[in-house]
This record gives structure tokens, C-alpha cells and sequence, in this order.
């Protein structure tokens, strides 16, 4: 298969002959096996992809634009219990709490918040912390696991035929480059090269303009960790660095200016102020800066050999801080199965899955953002009543609460499951206790599928290296096999050895 062709064959381009290459290219010019995948980008979703692929030994190689550095300029303030989940099976999640606040109780607008206690999870909470903190420790993992960063260098073409693709860059001092792997994710944000070098539209719109942001210095310490509130026509919220500084974002409905609007701190301290009902003394701005909010979607989140993760295939409203978190989770269900695929432990079909699974909840997750923004800033008669109702309806029926709860905080997504297949396919599976004292999420570490079965069973040896087996501490006769993404993969009332070894060559595969 032939994507659409971005730039290629420039004067100066360095190529090198490697064995291993996967393919020719579609011009027949040779170009450089860097990896079995690229990732291009380096933020929270292209991490955790390169680290989950280097873990499971597929050579991976990312390509980032910046230079190397983490960056303290990210919007993103929050980790879910879903994404918690997903780090506690890197072994992540723990240090990760040990720096962030958690937070029982989440604000969506006037009177409705979200109770998250009682959610069924060992994260029954959010945790309050700067998106670059995330970044750290997924950039360890993978540095640790042995994946090749390329700095400075940025996509400038790709094309890609039956056999893998090929990726145009330029790198530091201008140098020009052609590398060659079996896939590529496109893990490169809202202006996404990959997107664009594949022809993907990603239609949608302008949801709010002239947002600001500060990091600021408080003289006043807010009386809550994470402060939100809409007023009339302004709306703000402050979130702690943990360093001294904070975070605020802004807008106010009559500012409806260009991006490039210069703005100054007294702006911020007025559009707070109507918001907040103060600016608690904010000063020592370090960083200012003014964007617009948009809901888009790419079509598709694969083209061929190529795929879309993260802002590059979705991108939301700040509305529940769902952003990061589903670029993180995009991650997770998408590299275990180019794991599998590359290392031939399954078909290319499985890749098929990926789209199948993340697009709906991409879709979910601009609807639910979108209407969390457009009822904190309703404004006419009938929306301030609609409003009103909705929040006094799920503050009053707790099915209704859960139910958004688990759409925030992603724990409560399933995936498509086909036809016939037991209940229990395709849903997420809690950190349920094990036989032994340990838990479902450790057993998941180093992305291996858990068999957690009722009576006693050894797999053979072809499923040494992908396969824990376990057993319920509790009394529960159901076998289930776990994803290493933590969703069922297959699950049955009864079974025995034979069945089990079906199920095990399905999903596991040889």
C-alpha cells in the first residue's frame, strides 16, 4: 500500500545500507533501518508508546523536533485513575504519587463535582501534577529500555508501501536523512507532520478563543488544590506547580482577540478576579501566553503502515482534563499489539483493533469535554435551566454519577467485543488480588497477558516470555485472560485445559 508522498530525494540526503532493512522503498532508493518502529514525538503519548515497544525488545527510534529538554510550558494538571492504572502496570504509577496531590473530588461547573472516591479502583482519586513530571519518568523508562532519541529532527516526508515505510528527516545543522522501519506513529500533536504527510484530514473547530495562561506566583494560597469556576462571562482555574508557581487559565467571552494579541499580567489578575472573586495576589509572571481551544478528529487512526496517537488523531477542551490522559491510554492499547505483530507473535490484523477501540472513545471523550465547557459558560435563560437540572439530576441518582465519573476518569470504557463472546470481553479489569498476595496490575508488567484462572494450569512453553499464569485470591470460578493493556480478552463461566489452550493461540498467539 502507497501513502501520500511528502517530500523526497533531496540534494544531500545520507543513506546508509543495513541489513535488516524491511523492504525497499517506493522510489528504490535505499535509506537507513533505523528501527522496527518510528515514533515521531516525544511527549507523554510518544513515550510511553517507544518505552512499551523497547520493553517488549522491538527496536524503536523517536524523532523530536525540540531540542532536548523537558519542558515546564504543558497544560496538562491531571492523571486519572485509568491512566494510574495504566503506569501502575510499568511500575510507574507509585513514584508518580509520591510527587503529585491526590484529589478525591473533582469540579465540573457550578454546583456539580465528582466524588472519585468511590470509584472502583486503587486510584480513587486524581493526581495534581505538571504534565512534564509525567514526562520525566516515561523518558527514563525509555532511555532505560534502549530506545534511540533523535532530537532537533524533524519529519519532512513519508511515503510507504506493502513492506514498511519510509520517513523523510531533517536533523541538527540541517542534515537530511531517509529511515526506513516497519511502522510508524505519528505521536507529533494538533499540527501533526505524519498527519499531514498521510493525507488525513482533521476536521472539527475553534470551541474557545483567547484562552490565556500564566505561571504566576501567589501571594495567597488558594483554599483549594485545584480552584475552577465560571462567572457570567468569565471563566478561570489555578493549579499548583508544586515549585512555587501556578498555573492559571482564563477567558473571558467579550476578549475575543488573535493568539498573537499581546497580553500583560493585569489582564489575567481581571479575567481571575471576575472568575474567582479574586486574584489571590498574583505576581512575578514567568510566562505568558494567549491560544484558542479546539475539538477536532482525525477520520481514521491508521493509514496503512502508519498510525495516530494522542493530540496528533484528537484534540479536546481542557474541560476534565481528559487530554494527556487519553494520548496516554491511545498508547497503551496501541503497543502491545505492534508488539505482537512485529515479533510474529500476531497477524496484522490485530492492528485493525486500534482504530476499532480508540476512535469511539475519542469521539466520547470531545462530546463529554465539549459539554462540561459549553454548560460552564451557559449563558441564555434555557441553558442556565438546563444547567441547573442536569446538575441536580446526577447529584440525586448515583448510577448517573458513577456513569460520568467512570467517563472522566476512563475507567468505565469497554471495547467492542464480537459477536457470542462472553460478557465480560472486551471490559476493563480491575487490580483485582491474586493468589499469593499480589495484584493483577504487577503481573501485568513487562506487557505480558495474565490468565487468571480458578484451577490449576501450566502453559506450555511457547508462552513463557507473554504469559503469567495466576489465580484469584478469592473463591471466583470465571478464567479470564487479561490484555496487557488490562482488558479482557477472553473470559469464560467454565473451562478447561483445552478450551483455554484455544483461547491462549488466539490472543497470545505462537
Amino acid at each position: 500500500m502507497t501513502g501520500t508522498t511528502g517530500t523526497t530525494g533531496n540534494n544531500g540526503t545520507t543513506t546508509h545500507e543495513v541489513t535488516g532493512t524491511p523492504g525497499a522503498t517506493s522510489t528504490g532508493s535505499p535509506a537507513t533501518a533505523t528501527a522496527a518502529v518510528i515514533v515521531v514525538g516525544s511527549g507523554p503519548t510518544g513515550l510511553l508508546l517507544a518505552g512499551d515497544l523497547a520493553t517488549a525488545g522491538v527496536p524503536v527510534t523517536v524523532l523530536e523536533k525540540r531540542p532536548h529538554k523537558i519542558s515546564n510550558l504543558s497544560r496538562a494538571f491531571v492523571l486519572h485513575a485509568r491512566t494510574l492504572e495504566q503506569l501502575d502496570a510499568r511500575d510507574l504509577a507509585d513514584d508518580l504519587e509520591k510527587v503529585g496531590r491526590p484529589l478525591d473530588r473533582l469540579a465540573l461547573f457550578g454546583r456539580l463535582t465528582v466524588d472519585l472516591a468511590a470509584l472502583p479502583s486503587r486510584f480513587n482519586h486524581l493526581l495534581v501534577l505538571p504534565q512534564y513530571e509525567v514526562e520525566k519518568v516515561l523518558e527514563r523508562r525509555a532511555v532505560e529500555a534502549g530506545v534511540d532519541f533523535r532530537y532537533e529532527t524533524e519529519l519532512t516526508g513519508l511515503t510507504q508501501d506493502a513492506d514498511g515505510a519510509t520517513v523523510e528527516a531533517r536533523g541538527p545543522e540541517g542534515r537530511t536523512e531517509r529511515l526506513r522501519a516497519a511502522y510508524v506513529v505519528g505521536a507529533d500533536g494538533m499540527r501533526s507532520a505524519v498527519r499531514d504527510a498521510i493525507g488525513l484530514p482533521f476536521p472539527g473547530k475553534s470551541v474557545i478563543r483567547s484562552v490565556v495562561l500564566a505561571d504566576v506566583r501567589l501571594a495567597e494560597e488558594p483554599p483549594d488544590l485545584l480552584t475552577v469556576n465560571a462567572v457570567g462571562d468569565a471563566f478561570a482555574f489555578l493549579a499548583p506547580f508544586g515549585d512555587g508557581y501556578y498555573r492559571v487559565i482564563g477567558w473571558h467571552r467579550g476578549r475575543n482577540v488573535p493568539d498573537t494579541e499581546p497580553l500583560d499580567l493585569a489582564e489575567i489578575q481581571e479575567i481571575t478576579r471576575l472568575a474567582l472573586g479574586r486574584d489571590f495576589g498574583m505576581h512575578d509572571a514567568r510566562w505568558m501566553s494567549r491560544f484558542h481551544s479546539d475539538e477536532r478528529q482525525a477520520p481514521a487512526y491508521r493509514a496503512g503502515r502508519v498510525f495516530l496517537a494522542g493530540d496528533a488523531a484528537h484534540v479536546h477542551t481542557p474541560a476534565g482534563g481528559q487530554g494527556m490522559n487519553t494520548g496516554l491510554q491511545d498508547a497503551a492499547n496501541l503497543s502491545w499489539k505492534l508488539a505482537a505483530v512485529v515479533t510474529g507473535h500476531a497477524g496484522p490484523a490485530l492492528l485493525d483493533s486500534y482504530q476499532a477501540e480508540r476512535h469511539p472513545v475519542g469521539r466520547a471523550v470531545l462530546r463529554s469535554s465539549g459539554g462540561i465547557v459549553r454548560l460552564a459558560m451557559a449563558k441564555r435563560p434555557w441553558t442556565l435551566a438546563a444547567r441547573a437540572a442536569l446538575t441536580t439530576f446526577l447529584n440525586a441518582v448515583g448510577p448517573a454519577r458513577r456513569e460520568v465519573a467512570g467517563q472522566v476518569t476512563g475507567v468505565g470504557y469497554r471495547y467492542p467485543a464480537p459477536r457470542g463472546a462472553h460478557r465480560l470481553t472486551g471490559t476493563r479489569v480491575p487490580d483485582v488480588a491474586l493468589a499469593g498476595g499480589g495484584r493483577l496490575y504487577e503481573a501485568l508488567r513487562g506487557g505480558r497477558f495474565v490468565l487468571i484462572t480458578p484451577e490449576p494450569y501450566e502453559a506450555g512453553p511457547g508462552f513463557a516470555d507473554r504469559l503469567t499464569v495466576a489465580h484469584w485470591a478469592s473463591d471466583r470460578r470465571t478464567t479470564v485472560l487479561v490484555r496487557p493493556d488490562g482488558y479482557t480478552a477472553w473470559a469464560a463461566d467454565s473451562a478447561d485445559g483445552t478450551a483455554i489452550e484455544v483461547a491462549l493461540a488466539a490472543h497470545v498467539g505462537g
